[in-house]
Protein backbone atom coordinates (compact mmCIF):
# COMPACT_ATOMS: atom_id res chain seq x y z
CA UNK A 1 0.00 0.00 0.00
CA UNK A 2 1.62 3.42 -0.63
CA UNK A 3 0.76 6.80 1.38
CA UNK A 4 -1.52 6.30 2.89
CA UNK A 5 27.19 1.69 2.52
CA UNK A 6 26.64 -2.07 3.45
CA UNK A 7 27.51 -3.07 6.83
CA UNK A 8 27.49 -6.12 8.89
CA UNK A 9 27.02 -6.37 12.61
CA UNK A 10 29.39 -8.45 14.11
CA UNK A 11 27.47 -11.41 16.04
CA UNK A 12 24.29 -12.92 16.20
CA UNK A 13 21.47 -12.47 19.04
CA UNK A 14 18.53 -14.46 19.52
CA UNK A 15 15.52 -12.85 17.90
CA UNK A 16 11.65 -13.93 18.52
CA UNK A 17 12.44 -17.00 20.28
CA UNK A 18 14.75 -17.84 17.37
CA UNK A 19 17.81 -20.35 17.80
CA UNK A 20 20.77 -20.37 16.15
CA UNK A 21 21.69 -23.34 13.57
CA UNK A 22 24.90 -25.49 14.36
CA UNK A 23 27.15 -23.07 11.80
CA UNK A 24 26.09 -20.32 14.53
CA UNK A 25 23.99 -18.33 12.08
CA UNK A 26 20.70 -16.83 13.91
CA UNK A 27 17.34 -19.00 12.54
CA UNK A 28 14.92 -16.95 10.45
CA UNK A 29 11.70 -17.33 11.88
CA UNK A 30 9.12 -18.84 8.91
CA UNK A 31 11.73 -19.50 6.72
CA UNK A 32 10.27 -21.71 3.29
CA UNK A 33 12.28 -25.27 2.71
CA UNK A 34 15.37 -24.93 0.62
CA UNK A 35 13.76 -24.24 -2.81
CA UNK A 36 10.29 -22.80 -1.88
CA UNK A 37 8.58 -19.76 -2.41
CA UNK A 38 5.76 -18.91 0.46
CA UNK A 39 2.76 -16.91 -2.16
CA UNK A 40 0.92 -14.38 -0.22
CA UNK A 41 -1.74 -12.03 -1.61
CA UNK A 42 -3.46 -9.08 -0.61
CA UNK A 43 -4.74 -6.39 -0.02
CA UNK A 44 -8.02 -6.31 1.53
CA UNK A 45 -10.50 -9.04 2.26
CA UNK A 46 -12.25 -8.44 -1.02
CA UNK A 47 -9.65 -8.34 -3.00
CA UNK A 48 -8.35 -11.72 -1.74
CA UNK A 49 -12.14 -12.90 -1.50
CA UNK A 50 -12.06 -12.75 -5.89
CA UNK A 51 -8.62 -13.70 -6.20
CA UNK A 52 -9.43 -17.08 -4.69
CA UNK A 53 -12.92 -17.41 -6.53
CA UNK A 54 -11.20 -17.09 -9.80
CA UNK A 55 -7.85 -18.96 -9.28
CA UNK A 56 -9.16 -21.73 -7.25
CA UNK A 57 -6.64 -21.77 -4.77
CA UNK A 58 -6.33 -20.32 -1.45
CA UNK A 59 -2.75 -18.67 -1.32
CA UNK A 60 -0.33 -19.56 1.51
CA UNK A 61 -0.94 -16.40 3.15
CA UNK A 62 -3.24 -12.93 3.20
CA UNK A 63 -2.44 -9.65 3.77
CA UNK A 64 -3.91 -6.14 5.13
CA UNK A 65 -2.79 -2.94 7.21
CA UNK A 66 -3.60 -1.49 10.44
CA UNK A 67 -2.06 1.57 12.29
CA UNK A 68 0.17 2.30 15.27
CA UNK A 69 -2.57 5.10 15.78
CA UNK A 70 -5.71 3.63 15.42
CA UNK A 71 -5.03 -0.48 15.46
CA UNK A 72 -8.36 -0.86 13.66
CA UNK A 73 -9.34 -3.39 11.28
CA UNK A 74 -7.90 -6.50 13.76
CA UNK A 75 -11.22 -7.28 14.97
CA UNK A 76 -13.89 -5.69 13.07
CA UNK A 77 -13.93 -4.16 9.49
CA UNK A 78 -11.65 -0.48 8.72
CA UNK A 79 -12.40 1.39 5.55
CA UNK A 80 -10.19 4.47 4.96
CA UNK A 81 -10.70 4.10 1.55
CA UNK A 82 -8.10 1.59 0.69
CA UNK A 83 -10.23 -1.54 0.45
CA UNK A 84 -11.84 -2.98 3.48
CA UNK A 85 -9.20 -4.13 6.01
CA UNK A 86 -10.71 -6.79 8.50
CA UNK A 87 -7.91 -9.07 10.21
CA UNK A 88 -10.30 -11.43 12.15
CA UNK A 89 -12.25 -12.00 8.66
CA UNK A 90 -8.91 -13.13 7.19
CA UNK A 91 -8.38 -15.58 9.81
CA UNK A 92 -11.72 -17.29 10.06
CA UNK A 93 -12.04 -17.56 6.42
CA UNK A 94 -8.57 -18.70 5.69
CA UNK A 95 -7.43 -20.76 8.66
CA UNK A 96 -4.73 -22.29 6.69
CA UNK A 97 -2.80 -19.21 5.52
CA UNK A 98 -0.33 -17.10 7.23
CA UNK A 99 -0.05 -13.27 7.81
CA UNK A 100 1.55 -10.37 6.48
CA UNK A 101 0.36 -7.42 8.36
CA UNK A 102 1.35 -3.68 7.38
CA UNK A 103 1.87 -1.39 10.57
CA UNK A 104 1.30 2.24 8.96
CA UNK A 105 3.33 5.18 11.27
CA UNK A 106 3.17 7.68 9.74
CA UNK A 107 3.17 11.18 11.49
CA UNK A 108 3.24 9.09 14.77
CA UNK A 109 7.14 7.85 15.66
CA UNK A 110 7.74 10.14 18.25
CA UNK A 111 4.33 9.19 20.07
CA UNK A 112 6.01 5.73 19.70
CA UNK A 113 8.52 6.60 21.22
CA UNK A 114 7.29 8.68 24.13
CA UNK A 115 4.83 5.68 24.64
CA UNK A 116 1.65 7.41 23.56
CA UNK A 117 0.83 4.09 21.50
CA UNK A 118 1.23 1.29 24.12
CA UNK A 119 -2.30 0.37 24.48
CA UNK A 120 -2.10 -0.02 20.56
CA UNK A 121 0.91 -2.41 20.81
CA UNK A 122 -0.33 -4.72 23.18
CA UNK A 123 -4.16 -4.64 21.85
CA UNK A 124 -2.07 -5.60 18.22
CA UNK A 125 0.13 -7.95 20.45
CA UNK A 126 -2.96 -9.82 21.87
CA UNK A 127 -4.28 -10.17 18.47
CA UNK A 128 -1.15 -11.94 16.66
CA UNK A 129 -0.98 -14.06 19.79
CA UNK A 130 -4.69 -14.99 19.19
CA UNK A 131 -4.27 -16.06 15.46
CA UNK A 132 -2.54 -18.84 16.45
CA UNK A 133 -0.34 -18.84 13.20
CA UNK A 134 2.93 -17.44 11.37
CA UNK A 135 2.68 -13.46 11.17
CA UNK A 136 4.90 -11.02 9.35
CA UNK A 137 4.63 -7.67 11.05
CA UNK A 138 6.10 -4.71 8.59
CA UNK A 139 6.64 -2.08 11.06
CA UNK A 140 6.95 1.32 9.31
CA UNK A 141 6.71 -0.14 6.19
CA UNK A 142 9.14 2.02 3.13
CA UNK A 143 10.84 3.49 5.44
CA UNK A 144 12.84 5.04 2.71
CA UNK A 145 9.85 6.44 1.13
CA UNK A 146 10.41 10.00 0.63
CA UNK A 147 6.97 10.96 1.41
CA UNK A 148 6.78 9.14 4.55
CA UNK A 149 9.05 10.99 6.44
CA UNK A 150 10.69 9.17 8.31
CA UNK A 151 13.92 10.36 10.58
CA UNK A 152 16.12 7.56 10.43
CA UNK A 153 16.87 8.10 14.37
CA UNK A 154 13.59 8.13 15.52
CA UNK A 155 12.23 5.59 13.24
CA UNK A 156 15.05 3.25 14.93
CA UNK A 157 13.51 4.00 18.18
CA UNK A 158 10.41 3.37 17.15
CA UNK A 159 10.59 -0.21 15.79
CA UNK A 160 12.65 -1.24 18.66
CA UNK A 161 10.34 -0.25 21.14
CA UNK A 162 7.20 -2.02 19.02
CA UNK A 163 9.40 -4.85 18.98
CA UNK A 164 10.67 -4.94 23.08
CA UNK A 165 6.96 -4.08 24.03
CA UNK A 166 5.71 -7.25 21.71
CA UNK A 167 8.64 -9.32 23.31
CA UNK A 168 7.81 -8.30 26.92
CA UNK A 169 4.08 -9.66 26.40
CA UNK A 170 5.55 -13.06 24.83
CA UNK A 171 4.14 -12.83 21.48
CA UNK A 172 6.31 -15.60 20.17
CA UNK A 173 3.93 -16.27 16.50
CA UNK A 174 5.63 -13.25 14.97
CA UNK A 175 8.85 -12.44 12.33
CA UNK A 176 9.85 -8.72 12.40
CA UNK A 177 10.16 -7.51 8.68
CA UNK A 178 12.04 -4.10 7.87
CA UNK A 179 10.80 -3.35 4.63
CA UNK A 180 11.74 -0.61 1.94
CA UNK A 181 10.31 1.29 -0.66
CA UNK A 182 13.36 -0.14 -3.13
CA UNK A 183 14.55 3.18 -4.73
CA UNK A 184 17.32 5.63 -4.00
CA UNK A 185 17.18 6.43 -0.53
CA UNK A 186 17.86 9.61 0.91
CA UNK A 187 20.02 8.48 3.54
CA UNK A 188 21.96 5.02 3.86
CA UNK A 189 20.03 2.51 4.73
CA UNK A 190 22.52 1.53 7.92
CA UNK A 191 20.71 4.54 9.21
CA UNK A 192 17.41 3.41 9.73
CA UNK A 193 18.60 -0.37 10.12
CA UNK A 194 17.32 -0.70 14.22
CA UNK A 195 19.78 -3.96 14.35
CA UNK A 196 20.38 -7.44 14.07
CA UNK A 197 18.57 -7.90 17.01
CA UNK A 198 15.40 -6.58 15.78
CA UNK A 199 15.26 -7.54 12.42
CA UNK A 200 13.92 -11.01 11.00
CA UNK A 201 13.20 -10.16 7.22
CA UNK A 202 14.24 -7.79 4.66
CA UNK A 203 11.63 -6.45 2.38
CA UNK A 204 11.10 -4.28 -1.07
CA UNK A 205 8.45 -3.42 -2.66
CA UNK A 206 8.03 -4.28 -6.53
CA UNK A 207 5.74 -1.50 -8.50
CA UNK A 208 7.51 -1.05 -11.03
CA UNK A 209 10.48 -2.97 -12.96
CA UNK A 210 12.97 -4.81 -10.80
CA UNK A 211 16.00 -2.77 -10.16
CA UNK A 212 19.25 -2.09 -8.37
CA UNK A 213 18.77 -0.73 -5.36
CA UNK A 214 16.14 -4.01 -4.87
CA UNK A 215 19.10 -6.38 -5.89
CA UNK A 216 21.33 -4.61 -3.49
CA UNK A 217 18.87 -4.74 -0.49
CA UNK A 218 18.86 -8.57 -1.19
CA UNK A 219 22.44 -8.62 -1.08
CA UNK A 220 22.53 -6.56 2.49
CA UNK A 221 19.96 -9.61 3.70
CA UNK A 222 22.01 -12.32 2.78
CA UNK A 223 24.96 -10.25 4.63
CA UNK A 224 23.21 -10.15 7.79
CA UNK A 225 21.98 -13.77 7.60
CA UNK A 226 18.61 -12.30 6.82
CA UNK A 227 15.75 -13.76 5.24
CA UNK A 228 14.55 -11.77 1.86
CA UNK A 229 11.32 -11.00 0.82
CA UNK A 230 8.88 -9.04 -1.77
CA UNK A 231 6.44 -7.61 0.77
CA UNK A 232 3.87 -5.38 -1.68
CA UNK A 233 4.06 -5.92 -5.66
CA UNK A 234 1.73 -5.29 -8.41
CA UNK A 235 2.18 -4.04 -12.38
CA UNK A 236 2.27 -0.40 -11.54
CA UNK A 237 0.62 1.33 -15.20
CA UNK A 238 0.93 -1.56 -17.20
CA UNK A 239 -1.44 -3.60 -14.89
CA UNK A 240 -2.42 -6.70 -16.71
CA UNK A 241 -5.01 -5.21 -19.63
CA UNK A 242 -2.46 -5.78 -22.55
CA UNK A 243 -1.90 -9.80 -22.09
CA UNK A 244 1.00 -11.27 -23.62
CA UNK A 245 2.54 -7.86 -23.56
CA UNK A 246 1.72 -7.53 -19.72
CA UNK A 247 3.40 -10.37 -18.98
CA UNK A 248 6.63 -9.65 -20.64
CA UNK A 249 6.93 -6.25 -19.45
CA UNK A 250 6.42 -6.54 -16.09
CA UNK A 251 5.82 -10.27 -14.90
CA UNK A 252 8.93 -12.08 -16.43
CA UNK A 253 11.17 -9.92 -14.78
CA UNK A 254 9.36 -10.53 -11.67
CA UNK A 255 9.31 -14.02 -11.68
CA UNK A 256 13.43 -14.14 -12.50
CA UNK A 257 14.15 -11.58 -9.97
CA UNK A 258 12.47 -14.27 -7.81
CA UNK A 259 14.83 -16.88 -9.04
CA UNK A 260 17.56 -14.62 -9.13
CA UNK A 261 17.53 -13.21 -5.67
CA UNK A 262 16.42 -16.19 -3.85
CA UNK A 263 13.01 -14.95 -2.51
CA UNK A 264 11.55 -16.71 -0.54
CA UNK A 265 8.28 -14.54 0.72
CA UNK A 266 6.28 -13.32 -2.01
CA UNK A 267 3.02 -11.01 -1.60
CA UNK A 268 1.53 -10.24 -4.86
CA UNK A 269 -1.61 -6.81 -4.56
CA UNK A 270 -4.08 -8.42 -6.95
CA UNK A 271 -6.36 -4.97 -7.16
CA UNK A 272 -7.87 -2.71 -9.31
CA UNK A 273 -6.30 0.33 -8.21
CA UNK A 274 -8.48 3.16 -10.43
CA UNK A 275 -11.67 1.89 -8.20
CA UNK A 276 -10.61 2.35 -4.90
CA UNK A 277 -10.43 6.00 -3.22
CA UNK A 278 -7.34 5.66 -2.16
CA UNK A 279 -5.16 5.32 -5.71
CA UNK A 280 -8.10 6.56 -7.69
CA UNK A 281 -6.27 8.89 -10.36
CA UNK A 282 -2.23 7.24 -9.71
CA UNK A 283 -3.11 5.94 -13.13
CA UNK A 284 -1.99 2.43 -11.45
CA UNK A 285 -4.56 0.65 -13.84
CA UNK A 286 -5.41 -2.81 -12.93
CA UNK A 287 -3.26 -5.35 -11.54
CA UNK A 288 -5.86 -8.50 -10.86
CA UNK A 289 -4.49 -11.45 -12.81
CA UNK A 290 -7.90 -12.74 -13.19
CA UNK A 291 -9.11 -9.33 -15.39
CA UNK A 292 -7.14 -11.17 -18.42
CA UNK A 293 -7.31 -14.24 -19.29
CA UNK A 294 -3.99 -14.67 -20.96
CA UNK A 295 -2.23 -13.27 -17.74
CA UNK A 296 -4.42 -15.88 -15.33
CA UNK A 297 -3.54 -18.84 -17.24
CA UNK A 298 0.60 -17.65 -17.19
CA UNK A 299 -0.07 -16.50 -13.29
CA UNK A 300 -1.61 -20.55 -13.05
CA UNK A 301 0.76 -21.86 -14.64
CA UNK A 302 3.69 -20.38 -12.59
CA UNK A 303 2.32 -20.27 -8.76
CA UNK A 304 0.65 -23.51 -8.75
CA UNK A 305 3.62 -25.31 -9.70
CA UNK A 306 5.44 -26.82 -6.00
CA UNK A 307 7.92 -24.23 -5.88
CA UNK A 308 5.52 -22.13 -4.50
CA UNK A 309 3.61 -22.74 -0.80
CA UNK A 310 -0.03 -22.34 -1.05
CA UNK A 311 -2.46 -22.69 2.08
CA UNK A 312 -2.34 -26.35 3.71
CA UNK A 313 -2.70 -28.22 6.48
CA UNK A 314 0.66 -28.88 6.96
CA UNK A 315 2.40 -25.01 5.77
CA UNK A 316 2.55 -24.01 9.32
CA UNK A 317 4.93 -27.05 10.23
CA UNK A 318 6.97 -26.63 7.26
CA UNK A 319 7.70 -22.72 8.18
CA UNK A 320 8.79 -23.85 12.05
Amino acid sequence: MRPFIIFLFAGALMVSGAGRSEAGERHVPFTPPEGKVLLIVGEDKTSIDDYVHAVGVVPGGTMFYTSIQLADGLGSVADHGAGLQDGQYLLDQYPQSVMQMGLWMVGALDGVVRGDYDRNIDKIGVWIKKAQRPVFLRIGYEFDLPLNKYEPEVYRQAYRHIVDRLRAAQVRNVAYVWHSFSNLPQHPWADWYPGDDYVDWFAVSVFGKPNIYMKKFAEMARQHHKGFMIAEAAPSGSGTVYGEGSWKLWFDPFFQFIANEKVQVVSYIDLHWDVIPWSKGWGWGDSRVQANEIVKKHWMDEVLRDKYLQASSGLYKLLE
